[in-house]
This record gives C-alpha cells, structure tokens and sequence, in this order.
C-alpha cells in the first residue's frame, strides 16, 4: 500500500497544477507584462521581417501573420494537430528577423476538470501549458518551452522556461498562438495549429 501511495505522490508532482478560473491568477507579474506588450511585440517582429526583405513570406502565410484577424469560437477541440512554428523580429538584432520551420504534432487535451492544455509532441523546443478563457475571440496560453529530449516542463518551475500568449482561431480547424517576446531567438513566436 505505501508503494502504490508513493508511486501516486510522485506522478502528482510531475504533473501540472489546475489551472484557477483567471490567467493572471496564475500568472508571474512579467509575464503579464509580457502580454500586455503582444502588439508592439507583434507590429515591430513584422516591421523587421519586411525590412530585412520578407515582405513576401509573410504575406503567404495569410491570416496567421495578420494580428487583425481573431475568429469566435476560439477553443480547440481535443485531439491531434500539425504544427509548425514562425518566428519574427529579433531581439537586438541578435538572430535572423524571420525563421519558418515545417510541421511537427501537436495535441491539445481536455483534462477532468475541464482544463484545456496544449502541448507540443515533437520538435526540438515542446512548449506545454494551460489555454484560460479571455472572451469571445482569444484564449491565454500560460506555458513552459522543454528542449531537446529533455522531460515536459511546467510553467512557473523555471521562468527562463515560461511562456504566455494569446491563442485565437483564424479559420475553419486553423489556429495560432502567438508568443510575445519568448525568452529565446525572437520578438513574436507563432506556432500554427491546423486539422
């Protein structure tokens, strides 16, 4: 009997806590600092991918670039995805201003209590977290990025890790979220999930 305890206890600490009713209840102050920052975050990524002439490959992308564009009914039903993730701006000039990579899997889960969570199932960075209602058009996506091979991180475990963002539908099964000043590489992360 105290083994299948122990065993118990030690699965619940590697998981993810219930995510509260409001974001920002869970949420580190920089991070919110962090979101409240998603359109400069959004309109200066861009000015620097179409200054360093990528005017072309963003306008391909369509709506996922477009931070006009937010449809009702943003949740995501549970299941499998294809993912890719597009990365613009960067951060003191530092990395390449635009970075498209192909698709890998992604998964969003319905937990018990109603919780739904995102996770990235392959790729080299897996980002995983909570997505939290926040109107009509937009869902907040608390996080954590893992890398390489390394085991599922959780947000608040590392704040190098941490991520937030908003999470929106942008056509019929298509989604993005869009990742305003990640920790790494750019100004704006758009990880693109469609059916």
């Amino acid at each position: 009997m105290r083994v299948i305890v122990a065993l118990t206890l030690a699965a619940l600490a590697g998981s993810a806590a219930a995510a509260s009713a409001d974001w920002r209840q869970d949420a580190r102050r920089d991070d919110i600092l962090r979101y409240e920052a998603l359109d400069h975050a959004w309109s200066e990524g861009l000015r620097q991918a179409r200054r360093a002439g990528h005017g072309s490959d963003l306008r391909k992308l369509g709506p996922l670039v477009d931070p006009r564009i937010a449809l009702p009914r943003p949740q995501p039903a549970p299941g499998s995805y294809r993912c890719r993730t597009i990365k613009i701006g960067s951060p003191a000039g530092s990395t390449l201003p635009f970075v498209q990579y192909g698709w890998f899997r992604c998964r969003v889960e319905l937990t018990p209590g109603g919780d739904l969570i995102l996770s990235k199932t392959t790729g080299s960075q897996r980002p995983y977290g909570h997505l939290y209602p926040e109107g009509d058009r937009r869902l907040v996506y608390l996080g954590a990025v893992a890398w390489g091979t390394e085991d599922r991180v959780f947000y608040g475990q590392d704040p190098t890790r941490d991520q937030v963002g908003a999470f929106e539908r942008i056509g019929p099964q298509r989604y993005r979220l869009a990742i305003p000043y990640p920790k790494q590489e750019s100004m704006l992360d758009l990880i693109e999930l469609a059916k």
